[in-house]
């Protein structure tokens, strides 16, 4: 069960398992220093919390702890020599030693006990399986026996913790008594029917068994069997007793095991004296004072320990825990006086009292009761009483009116109508009276009052330690976590205190240094509406890494320091590169102000120039002045006999007005602005570099469009604007029809330039060459085509032009276009198109290669084997569109020569990487998006397998993915839960680069589509501060309203729903915002106004958000006391917003928890 933990000379080699964390530049994340208490816990391996917390209880035992460090290196031998056949290495207590010295002296927020488990020899991942703790605590203490014989340490669990039971049983015939001792390490207390420690330690050692009736006993001296008496005492004490209890049990009936969840208290101090032996001695000698208590948490078939530990020795700093919601409503309900029910006089005086004003204004005393007691005056009180307003003047001697009689108050003399409350529970802690709770890594201090908590549930107390009041702690001790530690692990602690202080430090400055490019003015001009580069060799950036947690006046300082032969002021702008060119938008004016808050984050552009002109130029910055970059094509017609359209790329602010851009452009004011008609269904007209054909249709932008910026006719980066003046018109180039601007491609530009590569070969396979095909000089010609021209066609013409008609006889040839580098062939043309279906343009050149060509029914497809391709290094093959991936896959294996079943195909994506594999493999290829022209990379290995464990969860152990949450982050925040476990991540609308966060939960949770995960928070009444937030599920299936929200919060807390205030926080503006009931009560003949949707407009309430509530103290002005409501909301969202965040710090730092 616990592995080979006595055979310690076959241990093997041992190893740190840091906790993984995130990443800065190449570092990892060093781990975090203690929290506010002061102390250490212990990570947990997926399942060893229940180690942990018998660990955390041996190290706060401190007679056990100085025992175990004060045996040297001499005795237990060295772990670095352990591997060595003759040398004698004691490795748990070496390792104990370690553990414990890291938990006291270094600064880390929890300690790891891979290297202890190593030495106990666990294998085959017990580390995540649990197991019982009481069990545990007994093969410990045997495994240090066995480790420390022979060593001065060898009796260190004898004297600590070894006891004496003994057993009589005495003849009622003759007297004779028979005696047997029994050593304990523990003692077992049984939980079923005790009710109390006490009572189970009565019926263990004060009550006698009876051996009678068909139970006798057969006495040795009367030598037949009689009946007797047996009792049990506990004759020799030890410093310390474990109590187990026994709250496993088995149902012989149902046949299964349960645990016992009743209630079962225990003291915090206990006088063994009834139970003893020998009863003689001070007090002292026989009294107990409890230091710790694990605690089991779950069923009898999995869950969780940990435990609440007294710090003797003061080691840990405490600070009184924020009490929870449930805990001041427990205390609320003890201080509330107990009310009869059936006394309208106790009830009436009881609400009034209760006002904060001492007085209700006299038409909402009813709803006051209501409210109380559940029960209206008119139904419990009217027939016997009478109305409420004739009530309250029969009692004049204990109610009065106020107010012009609109308000009713006590007298100053009203009878009492309760017994006075107790007092508020008060907690004296004395020094190192002080708990805590040490669940793995956390440590949080408690009160000693929290223990009463572990009496019953599924949460209870498992294991009781107690320790002798008479065991004196020495005053050095105290505050002293260096006392009786060895000097070695003191310099170990020290260097490692050292090594994680200089990783914080270095990963401190990594994640907040920022890689920064400085464009200098002297090296920029102003062109286009953007600034260009002086020289296309130098562009003038200059790199600087920057701490971003330093000011803009620090940078200006750095960068002056720099540039030693600037002169006169320096302005560092914000910039960003544009397909136009670099653009200004904000100043960094603050010299006091941080670039963390100024937004300047790595790879951030700055501008360093002196805030007005570049190169004599006067810069306009700011979003609304964005260079726009439009490719411009001025109509002039036919000029010395070469084609009419010329293009040229310019650039204009984005502010600008289509007028401002003609008049930039030079032109006249009776010219004509066109923009690009997008192409119809039929494949035909094109822009000036359109989809091929012999013309291109144009809008004519009306007069009004010339007032109106390029920003609102929604002009972008290579949008075309052709410029025509009037006599334009008059050739035969330009035709006008309405608002529609048709440009004919010239008769003597209606041709294709064919050129034959026959080493450039491509087609199905990628083979090079044919028959009767070699290494010739290229040769081009240009054959006469139109739009309407098969491309067949133009393949023959082309064969004709280069006479290669018996050359290429017999020999499979394609025409493939090149990219715009001139450098690359693209895919081949389907030879059943025309050329303007084809997207092919005239004048245009397209290579005569070797190969087939796809019909329109197949896909041209490019592959490789292994990697991504290098350009040319590719292989091709030709494919039907109804190929499914297995198919293709068969076909490319065929091509290459391979074969077997232990491969795969992955696509290549935009960024030419090898990208997600095709997981359908009985898919076709038109059904994935595949295309012609796409990559293929045959990859070795057996598909993937679609349900994967990310790494950052391989720790988390839990039952089913029920119990995980998965959030969507957006700005490091938690916006959205995906819900549907059988969703795919496309369903869900997870894109790459999405940023999740994993939340493990108590219990399992199936969220619906319409519910809501809130977070509330309730105002503590009469006091100006709130409750811990807690979450609730708010199911707005059926109603979404702000009634239906009001309601599930009102019985959430056993409130009146007209009672409630309720606001929503925008974290990010710091505001909030009441939430009000839009529906109108109307009388029955009119219908009922549509109550609105918290989940649409203005509120779009969403999972993580968080919902104040507060009750209000006066109703009598409803809308000044919403306002003050709201005013209060805004003063107090900086502190929720902080509570917000540092919630889901914790929850990224407690993922690896049990």
């Amino acid at each position: 069960m616990f592995g080979c933990l006595f055979e310690e000379e076959e241990e093997a080699g041992f190893s740190p398992n840091p906790g993984l964390g995130r990443v800065a530049k190449g570092i990892e994340e060093p781990p975090p220093t203690r929290g506010k208490s002061n102390l250490s816990g212990i990570k947990n391996q997926g399942g060893t919390c229940y180690l942990n917390s018998l660990l955390q209880t041996l190290l706060f035992t401190p007679e056990f702890r100085e025992e175990l460090f004060s045996l040297g290196q001499e005795e237990l031998g060295l772990l670095e020599g352990k591997d060595k056949p003759e040398a004698k290495v004691r490795v748990i207590p070496l390792e104990l030693q370690r553990l414990f010295a890291h938990l006291l002296l270094v600064d880390q927020q929890s300690a790891s006990t891979t290297q202890l488990t190593d030495s106990f020899g666990w294998k085959n991942n017990e580390e995540t399986n649990q197991h019982d703790v009481q069990e545990l605590n007994r093969i410990l203490f045997s495994a240090l026996e066995h480790s420390l014989v022979d060593t001065s340490g060898s009796s260190l669990i004898h004297r600590l913790y070894h006891g004496t039971i003994v057993n009589n049983i005495v003849c009622s015939e003759c007297g004779n008594v028979s005696q047997r001792q029994e050593d304990f390490l523990d003692l077992t207390a049984c939980v079923c029917g005790m009710g109390s420690l006490e009572n189970a330690l009565w019926a263990m050692f004060v009550e006698e068994e009876m051996f009678e009736g068909n139970n006798l006993y057969r006495c040795a001296k009367c030598d037949g069997l009689v009946t007797a008496a047996k009792s049990a005492k506990l004759q020799e004490l030890p410093p310390f007793i474990t109590m187990s209890l026994l709250r496993f049990s088995f149902d012989f009936a149902k046949c299964e095991r349960y645990k016992e969840m009743g209630r079962y208290t225990f003291p915090l101090t206990i006088n063994l004296r009834p139970f003893c032996e020998q009863i003689d001695g001070e007090d002292a000698e026989f009294t107990y004072k409890l230091f710790s208590v694990i605690i089991h948490k779950g069923g009898c078939y999995g869950g969780h320990y940990h435990a609440f530990i007294r710090d003797i020795d003061q080691l840990g700093k405490w600070e009184p825990p924020v009490p929870e919601v449930k805990e001041v409503q427990e205390v609320k309900e003890l201080q509330e006086p107990k009310l009869d029910v059936e006394d309208p006089l106790c009830l009436l005086t009881a609400v009034i009292s209760q006002e904060p004003s001492k007085s209700v204004l006299l038409d909402q005393l009813g709803q006051k009761l209501l409210d109380k007691t559940g029960s209206s005056w008119g139904k419990k009180f009217r027939k016997h009483h009478g109305p409420i307003g004739k009530f309250l003047q029969s009692h004049s001697d204990v109610f009065m009116l106020v107010s012009n009689g609109t308000r009713v108050a006590l007298k100053s003399n009203q009878p009492s109508t309760a017994g006075s409350s107790p007092a508020e529970p008060t907690e004296t802690l004395g020094e190192g009276d002080h708990w805590f709770d040490l669940n793995d890594s956390t440590v949080a201090s408690i009160r000693e009052s929290d223990i009463e908590r572990q009496f019953q549930g599924k949460e209870s107390a498992y294991m009781l330690f107690y320790r002798k009041v008479q065991l004196p702690r020495p005053s050095e001790a105290f505050r002293n976590p260096l006392y009786k530690v060895p000097p070695h692990l003191v310099q170990m602690a020290a260097e490692e205190n050292l090594n994680l202080q200089r990783r914080r430090e270095t990963f401190e400055n990594s994640s907040n240094s920022v890689e920064l490019r400085l464009h200098l003015a002297p090296s920029y001009r102003l062109e286009n509406g953007a600034l260009q580069p002086m020289s296309i060799h130098q562009e003038g950036v200059t790199p600087l890494s920057f701490d971003r947690r330093k000011t803009v006046g620090d940078l200006r300082l750095s960068v002056y320091q720099m540039l030693e032969l600037w002169e006169g002021d320096m302005a560092l702008t914000v910039a960003k590169s544009l397909p136009a060119g670099l653009h200004l938008y904000n100043t960094l004016t603050d010299d006091g102000m941080s670039l963390y808050s100024a937004g300047i984050v790595t790879n951030s552009d700055l501008f360093v120039w002196n805030g007005r002109e570049v190169a004599g130029a006067p810069v306009l910055t700011g979003a609304e002045w964005e260079p726009v970059l439009l490719t411009v094509a001025p109509g002039k017609g036919k000029e010395n006999g070469g084609p009419g359209l010329i293009k040229e790329t310019r650039g204009f602010a984005c502010g600008a007005t289509l007028g401002e851009v003609r008049e930039a452009l030079g032109e006249p004011q009776e010219s004509m602005l066109c923009q690009v008609q997008a192409a119809g269904k039929g494949g035909g007209a094109g822009g000036v570099e359109g989809q091929g054909g012999g013309a291109s249709g144009w809008k004519v932008f009306p007069p009004a469009d010339l007032q109106r910026t390029l920003k609102e006719l929604s002009l972008k980066d290579g949008d075309k604007l052709l410029v025509l003046e009037p006599q334009s018109f008059d050739s035969s180039l330009f035709s006008l029809s309405g608002e529609l601007v048709t440009v004919t491609t010239p008769s003597d530009c209606r041709w294709l330039l064919v050129e034959f590569r026959p080493h450039r070969g491509g087609g199905g396979g990628g083979e090079g060459g044919g028959d009767g095909v070699g290494e010739e000089e290229r040769k081009s010609a240009k054959v006469p085509a139109s739009g309407i021209m098969s491309i067949g066609e133009v393949k023959q013409r082309a064969i004709e032009e280069l006479h290669l008609k018996d050359q290429l006889s017999g020999v499979e040839c394609c025409l493939r276009p090149m990219d715009r580098t001139g450098k690359h062939l693209l895919t081949p043309v389907c030879e059943e198109l025309s050329v303007r279906d084809a997207g092919v343009r005239l004048m245009t050149t397209l290579i005569l290669c070797l190969g087939k060509a796809p019909t329109t029914t197949q896909l041209f497809l490019h592959y490789s084997l292994g990697t991504a391709p290098s350009a040319g290094m590719e292989m091709d093959i030709i494919v039907e569109q109804t190929c499914t991936v297995k198919e293709c896959l068969k076909a490319m294996l065929e091509a290459i020569g391979l074969e077997g079943d232990s491969w795969h195909l992955r696509i290549l994506d935009w960024c030419d990487e090898v990208g997600e594999p095709l997981m359908n493999e009985d898919a076709p290829l038109s059904e994935l998006n595949i295309s012609c022209g796409d990559t293929l990379v045959i990859t070795q290995g057996q598909l993937p397998p679609k349900v994967m464990t990310l790494p950052g969860l391989q720790s988390v152990c839990v039952p089913t993915p029920a119990f995980l949450r998965l959030w969507q982050l957006e700005e490091r925040r938690p916006v959205r839960i995906h819900r549907g476990q059988q969703l795919t991540l496309r369903k869900l609308k997870v894109t790459g680069g999405a940023e999740l966060c994993v939340q493990r939960l108590l219990s399992e949770e199936d969220l619906g589509l319409k519910e809501v995960l809130l977070r509330v928070q309730m105002a503590v009444p009469g006091e100006g501060r709130y409750y811990p937030a807690e979450e609730l599920v708010w199911n707005a299936s059926r109603d979404s309203s702000p009634g239906s929200l009001r309601s599930t919060l009102a019985a959430r807390y056993g409130l009146s729903p007209d009672a409630l205030l309720l606001a929503k926080q925008h974290p990010d503006k710091h505001t909030w915002d009441a939430i009000t009931s839009w529906s109108q009560q109307t009388s029955k003949r009119k219908k009922k106004k549509k109550t609105e949707s918290l989940l649409g407009a203005p509120f779009h309430l969403k999972d993580g958000d968080m919902i104040g509530i507060k009750v209000p103290e006066r109703k009598s002005r409803a809308t000044p006391v919403l306002l003050q409501a709201v005013t209060y909301w805004s003063w107090y969202s900086v502190m929720l917003n902080l509570f917000h965040l540092t919630n889901w710090v914790t929850l990224e730092q407690t993922l690896s928890k049990n």
